[in-house]
């Protein structure tokens, strides 16, 4: 199976999350779901880490 690469972050995506880490956007519930779904598209490990 081919690795596929991530999707680059829109510019919108990236201003929203760049806004919120710097304290000066509060997102709405949407814009939440919005930054962890690009946080979780763009992670290229399978699954969960194993226990220890």
């Amino acid at each position: 199976m081919a690795k596929t690469t991530p999707r680059p972050t829109s510019s919108k995506v990236s201003t929203l999350a760049s806004g919120v880490l710097a304290g000066r956007v509060k997102p709405t519930p949407a814009q939440v779901k919005t930054l962890a779904a690009t946080a979780l598209s763009q992670d290229q490990t399978k699954g969960q880490k194993p226990k220890r």
